[in-house]
């Protein structure tokens, strides 16, 4: 690894990591920032999806980060700015001071990513996500509770969005999914590979503490506020979490978290 230093903002160089906050808004053609040293790690571990393209890093973190970049694909570029320079190009003080470029995986096919399943599974569904804290807190939770896969409708929000891989620690990078489908689609689709598909709604009569998943089992959620539409639960089981306190719902990220941890701690039948 031999660091490539620049001193100006404006270097072509260093083009794609110009403007983080707007560009994010727009689309990388198939690329995708990552920001800071956590994310940076799964990007260049073996269980990441997704393949690094450039690194650029403040002067200061160089050194600690050595090891790391070290093990990078050779033909990567790590470019080195002071600080000052990382912040003219981000747009933004960019206090972590490291930003890597990174390209996403090939598609998946829903069919495929499911029939790739084991025999005792957990999928996470999520339709209408378009907050990227939320997005991203789905994702470090299914990966942290084992989920096999993760399904988006065509109107979740970009999980490759810099906020959401910052939030889900990486877990975006490494959690096999499947983009842009449509959810009534996704349901037949689970269903005919044998998942259970459990609807969480503040409305459901039976609670999660008294369900017993099975082998295979998936687990739809929606936004906030509206929540899933009404044909949509009747497609599924309904299954709500019991609050105290006159509250009705939790925020959709933990919400994921709670469903998850029963799933895939209280046991097959």
């Amino acid at each position: 690894m031999t660091p490539i230093h620049v001193n100006d903002p404006e270097d072509p160089r260093i083009a794609a990591f110009r403007d983080v906050r707007e560009r994010d808004l727009t689309g990388r053609q198939g690329l995708f920032i990552a920001e800071g040293e956590v994310v940076l790690r799964v990007l260049a571990s073996e269980a990441s999806r997704c393949t690094p393209a450039s690194v650029l890093i403040a002067e200061k973190r160089l050194e600690n980060l050595r090891e790391l970049l070290e093990r990078l694909p050779g033909d990567v570029p790590v470019h080195v700015a002071s600080q000052a320079v990382l912040n003219a190009v981000a747009g933004f003080d960019l206090h972590r001071g490291i930003l890597a470029l990174g390209c996403k995986p090939e598609p998946l096919e829903p069919e495929a990513l499911l029939d790739s399943l084991p025999e005792r599974a957990v999928a996470v569904v999520a339709s209408g996500i378009g907050n990227h804290d939320n997005m991203g807190g789905l994702f470090r939770n299914a990966a942290a509770f084992g989920a096999g896969a993760v399904l988006l409708d065509q109107t979740c929000c970009d999980p490759f969005y810099r906020k959401a891989i910052r939030v889900s620690v990486g877990a975006v990078l490494r959690t096999p999914m499947a983009t842009g489908l449509d959810v009534e689609a996704m349901i037949e689709l689970l269903r005919g590979r044998g998942f259970e598909v459990l609807a969480l709604t503040p409305a459901a009569e039976q609670t999660l503490a008294e369900l017993k998943p099975g082998k295979r089992t998936a687990l739809l959620l929606g936004s906030e506020g509206p929540g899933l539409p009404r044909e949509i639960i009747a497609r599924c089981r309904p299954v709500g979490i019991r609050m105290a306190g006159g509250f009705d719902s939790l925020n959709v990220a933990t919400t994921s978290a709670v469903a998850l941890h029963h799933l895939t701690t209280a046991g097959a039948g």
